[in-house]
């Protein structure tokens, strides 16, 4: 009797609804799938879920499912999410998901990150989720949910994050007493009534149009404002307090009349400004007009191709070619004038060769512009006319002649260059795939072709040799503006750093917002910045390589901040893959590889300076990683032999992201 039991409980383990395992998550991911995301989730039913798109497994289970913005329709049925009771990570954001939240998703007791945004959801915020006491992040905005915001928020004591905005949310905000909650949002919502005592250290944008009031937003109708202490005068005899209020009324008019002819002076003041800045324009509006016939103000291209700052997004004109009249202030001074060459080899071209040519606006950066130049002979060159250049011609010789000297394979190499009282021009090689932000950040529709892993780590590499080239020629020598527009590519994905030098040209209006997102935090002057600050700056650059997340565009991340914070604050919970880009979560056997430079990026992008690797060291480690990852590719290819080898591997190497935490991470 007792072998029929055993078979009957080994058969009821194995189906979904027996003993929860990878079979019965198997079952609740196809069930998903079809309810929902049947046309866009191209999941290989004869291969384990846990190399699936979006999928990740810890301990034989499904711990990560991340789907964001792949065209997920419907709603989500009972028996599906629900059913992956070992689920730690959930984020569907930005589909077009609708209808109310799956009841079982309360099975999910384990969940700690759930990310709804950006989808149809409607209903009451449902009364399970503040069954689920494991929760860190919960961001449900930009959806359809009505009621109010209830005490029942108080269940969920370990919430950091609480984004709720963009709702039809209404009624009074209750006292929320969540010790950890750091960021909050509930804007553009119809709540009213007065801002709870604990939440009025938040922001002002946390409760924008809203029918709130108090704290950040001003005291509410009838709140009496904390009284200022009693002067000595008031608290004295009553003719005393009548001197007082004389006083008081003196003082008053004094201070009136001196507002007076305060605004007066002021008003004086932006009259001669406006007149001397009129008469400035006047004066040398027939010396900028060197390049006015390429055409200005269209929508840019998506790829900057010349020294860098030129990237997708910052402007300029891609729509075809003009003619580049790059006539270098007035015809009289251009006579006298002619690029200078570096090295001792032939003069392909000369000024009027370039004059001539063909060309097209690759973008406008915090340097100048960038052109794609196609000369009469077929040459094709990329020009870059610098802007706030205010140094004497021996002075910007003796510099540029200094990043001429420059010979790296990983550097963009600068051939030539002009120099005119009113116009700079640098000329390089073109490049023609572009820049790491265009590629990174571009289009991501479904005729894009996945950054890889290999791709990506090879950039790492190349970009660091190149950094740490430049690092080698003096020990104050450093680049002073990396960032991914200015990372930019051969047509075989050789990655060529630029831009170098150029910090040392331009003039201080255009320096501080020059690394915006890349900038270490002990930078203060954009023009001084020390190879400490390089190799923070390039940490920032290869988290945006591994998490796919834009740091210019600190509001678009799930926590608001800037990039190395939002890693952060995931690896301070626990280690989860929701830090790594979607289009790296398929190359599941080089998973301790990404690990590993991730751990690299936010040593470099540590706080403190001397915390921070040298770049000569950056480039031993990801040499390493690089190396360790050719040995990962090649177990890779037999992790599909057998599907409970594979679950095994694959169990073991997502472990190690899961319960892993850098060295440099708070515990």
């Amino acid at each position: 009797m007792a072998s029929p039991l055993f078979f009957l409980f080994f058969l009821l383990s194995s189906i979904p609804g027996g003993a929860p395992d990878l079979v019965s998550d198997r079952a609740a991911l196809l069930a998903f799938r079809s309810s929902v995301g049947r046309a866009v989730l191209p999941w290989n039913d004869s291969t384990t879920p846990c190399s699936w798109l979006g999928v990740a497994c810890v301990a034989g289970r499904v711990a990560v499912l991340r789907l964001p913005a792949v065209g997920l329709m419907g709603q989500i049925p009972v028996g599906t999410v629900g059913n992956l009771t070992a689920l730690r990570t959930l984020s569907l954001r930005y589909n077009a998901l609708s209808g109310g939240l799956p009841a079982d998703l309360a099975k999910c007791s384990q969940l700690r990150n759930l990310y709804l945004q950006g989808n149809r959801f409607s209903g009451e915020i449902p009364a399970f989720l503040f069954s689920l006491q494991n929760l860190v992040r919960l961001n449900l905005a930009g959806n359809d949910f009505s009621g109010g915001v209830t005490q029942e928020f108080n269940n969920l004591t370990r919430l950091g994050t609480l984004y709720l905005e963009s709702n039809r949310l209404s009624g009074e905000i209750p006292e929320l007493n969540l010790p950890n909650l750091a960021w909050f949002n509930v804007s553009f919502n119809q709540l009213n009534g007065s801002i709870p005592s604990k939440l009025r250290k938040m922001p002002a944008e946390a409760f924008m149009k809203t029918g709130l009031c108090g704290g950040p937003l001003g005291p509410c109708p009838g709140e009496i404002p904390p009284s200022p202490s009693p002067s000595p005068a008031a608290e004295g005899p009553a003719g005393v307090e009548g001197e007082a209020k004389h006083d008081k009324k003196k003082l008053s008019g004094g201070a009136i009349a001196g507002i007076a002819i305060g605004a007066a002076a002021g008003v004086l003041i932006i009259l001669i400004l406006v007149v001397l800045l009129c008469w400035k324009r006047s004066s040398s509006a027939g010396k900028t007009r060197s390049l006015e016939a390429v055409p200005v103000g269209a929508k840019p291209p998506e790829v900057a191709a010349a020294g860098g700052d030129g990237g997708a997004g910052e402007g300029g004109n891609g729509n075809g070619a003009s003619s580049y009249t790059a006539a270098a202030s007035a015809k009289g001074e251009a006579a006298g004038k002619k690029l200078v060459f570096f090295g001792s080899g032939e003069r392909p071209f000369d000024l009027e060769d370039l004059l001539r040519a063909s060309a097209e606006v690759l973008g406008k950066g915090t340097s100048g512009t960038a052109y794609k130049a196609v000369l009469e002979m077929g040459t094709t060159v990329a020009v870059k006319r610098l802007k706030d250049v205010n140094l004497a011609e021996k002075e910007f010789r003796e510099r540029i002649e200094a990043v001429g000297a420059m010979n790296h394979p990983n550097l963009v190499p600068l051939r030539a260059y002009y120099y005119s009282k009113d116009e700079k021009l640098l000329v390089y090689d073109y490049m023609p795939m572009g820049s790491l932000s265009a590629l990174l950040h571009g289009n991501r529709g479904s005729g894009r072709t996945p950054l890889n892993w290999d791709t990506r780590s090879s950039i790492a590499l190349a970009a660091a040799r190149g950094i740490e080239y430049i690092h080698s020629t003096g020990p104050s020598a450093s680049h002073a503006n990396i960032k991914s527009s200015n990372i930019l590519l051969t047509k075989s994905y050789e990655a060529r750093v630029s831009d170098h030098g150029l910090a040392l040209l331009v003039g201080p209006a255009s320096a501080p917002t020059r690394v915006a997102g890349y900038r270490a935090p002990e930078v203060t002057d954009a023009q001084k910045v020390s190879q400490k600050a390089d190799v923070y700056s390039f940490g920032v650059l290869l988290l945006e390589l591994l998490t796919g997340k834009a740091p210019a565009q600190a509001l678009l991340n799930d926590e608001g901040v800037d990039l190395p914070r939002w890693v952060q604050s995931v690896v301070q919970e626990e280690w989860t893959s929701e830090v790594f880009d979607l289009e790296l979560l398929r190359y599941q056997n080089v998973e301790e590889e990404m690990v590993q430079l991730l751990q690299l990026a936010i040593d470099c992008a540590a706080q403190y300076p001397d915390r921070r690797p040298t770049i000569s060291e950056v480039v031993v480690r990801i040499e390493e990683i690089r190396n360790s990852s050719i040995g990962a590719a090649d177990r890779g290819q037999q992790q599909d032999q057998s599907m409970d080898d594979g679950d095994d591997q694959s169990s073991r190497r997502t472990n190690s992201i899961e319960g892993t935490k850098p060295s440099g991470s708070e515990t």
